[in-house]
C-alpha cells in the first residue's frame, strides 16, 4: 500500500478531530475526499503528508507559496532537493533556461504564462492556487495530496486541473468541496462526516443524491 493508516486518532496538539480512522490507498487510485468544511478532510490529508512526505508533492490548502519570490521561483522550489546549493542559488539569482523551459510549459497550461516573473504575493487568490498546483507538477513523482486545490478557480480551470494532476500522478489523493468533480475525476470517493469515514465506495458505484446526506445537519 502507499499510504496506510490503522486505527488513528487524529487531529492537532490536544483535539481529537477524527476516531479511529483505518485506510489503506493503493498506487493507482484516484481517491476524492468528501464532506462539509470542517468535517476533518484536511486532518486526514495532513496525515497521510506527515507520514509519508516522501511519497507525495503537496498541494496545501494555503498554498504554501513564498510570497516576495516570483512565480518561477515557487514553482522552481519543487525540485529544489533535486540540485544542489550552489545550483538553486544560481536561479535564484539568474533562472537558467533549462529550468525556465520546463516550468512554461505548465504555466502556459494553467493560464499562467504572463506571470511567470510576478511577484507571488501580487497574484489573486485564484492565481496563486494555479501556481501552487504547478509546483506539485513540476515536482512530479508517483503520488499527489491536494486540499481543495481548485476551491479558487472557475469551472473550466477547476476541469484542467483535475485534468493535469491525473495525467502527471499514478496516485491522486484530494480533498473537494465539489461534489461534481469527485465523481467524474476519482475512482472512489471517502465520505467523512461525524469525525469518522462515514463511507468508502468506488465512484461508479455512487450518485450525486448519495453524498447528499454527507451536508445534512
Amino acid at each position: 500500500m502507499l499510504f496506510q493508516l490503522n486505527n488513528e486518532n487524529l487531529g492537532y496538539k490536544q483535539s481529537t478531530v477524527l476516531h479511529n480512522i483505518s485506510l489503506s490507498i493503493a498506487k493507482g487510485e484516484r481517491v476524492a475526499l468528501v464532506g462539509e468544511s470542517g468535517a476533518g478532510k484536511s486532518t486526514l490529508l495532513s496525515a497521510l503528508q506527515t507520514r509519508f512526505k516522501d511519497k507525495a508533492a503537496l498541494i496545501p490548502q494555503d498554498v504554501g507559496l513564498v510570497r516576495n519570490l516570483s512565480v518561477f521561483h515557487n514553482i522552481y522550489m519543487g525540485r529544489l532537493n533535486a540540485h544542489g546549493a550552489g545550483y538553486n542559488l544560481l536561479n535564484l539569482a539568474w533562472p537558467q533556461k533549462r529550468e525556465v523551459d520546463q516550468i512554461k510549459p505548465l504555466v502556459e497550461q494553467l493560464g499562467l504564462a504572463d506571470k511567470l516573473f510576478k511577484v507571488a504575493g501580487e497574484l489573486s487568490g485564484g492565481q496563486q492556487q494555479r501556481t501552487a498546483v504547478c509546483r506539485a507538477l513540476y515536482q512530479g513523482g508517483s503520488a499527489v495530496i491536494g486540499d481543495e486545490p481548485v476551491s479558487a478557480v472557475d469551472s473550466h480551470m477547476a476541469s484542467t486541473i483535475m485534468k493535469a494532476l491525473n495525467t502527471e500522478f499514478d496516485t491522486v489523493v484530494l480533498a473537494l468541496h465539489d461534489v461534481d468533480l469527485a465523481l467524474k475525476f476519482s475512482s472512489r470517493i471517502i465520505g467523512i462526516k461525524a469525525g469518522a469515514i462515514s463511507f468508502d465506495q468506488p465512484t461508479d458505484e455512487l450518485s450525486r443524491q448519495d453524498l447528499d446526506f454527507l451536508y445534512e445537519g
